[in-house]
């Protein structure tokens, strides 16, 4: 098995726990359904956010979908003029047999644009 990184991104609607709950938990549920992955695939999961998000961590969210032995760190992003506001984006390392063609990133809401090249399914 290979160790991959699976990338996405949500924006979240306001800097409140419930949106920041609900979009964090929107993101893994794709972003696991898409890769199919299990708990005992994920080597761990960073959450940032954009610095006008800060009502809750995201890990919680993970926390509540039972991803309890996963290690998790939640930090801010850079505060780049004109960057994409209210934006919660995960980094999963995963155990896998695929190739890195395989993997497949996840980019919800407003948070498509940073990846234009990835689209929706």
């Amino acid at each position: 098995m290979t160790c991959r990184g699976i990338r996405g991104a949500i924006t979240v609607d306001a800097n409140t726990e419930d949106g920041i709950l609900a979009a964090t938990t929107d993101l893994l549920r794709a972003i696991m359904a898409k890769n199919a992955i299990v708990e005992s695939d994920i080597v761990s999961i960073f959450f940032s956010v954009t610095p006008d998000l800060n009502a809750t961590f995201p890990a919680k969210a993970a926390r509540q979908l039972n991803l309890v032995h996963t290690p998790m760190i939640c930090f801010h992003e850079m505060d780049v003029p004109h960057g994409l506001r209210r934006c919660i984006r995960i980094l999963m390392h995963i155990n896998s047999d695929q190739p890195i063609t395989g993997i497949h990133h996840v980019y919800l809401k407003e948070a498509a644009s940073l990846r234009p090249d990835i689209r929706p399914s």
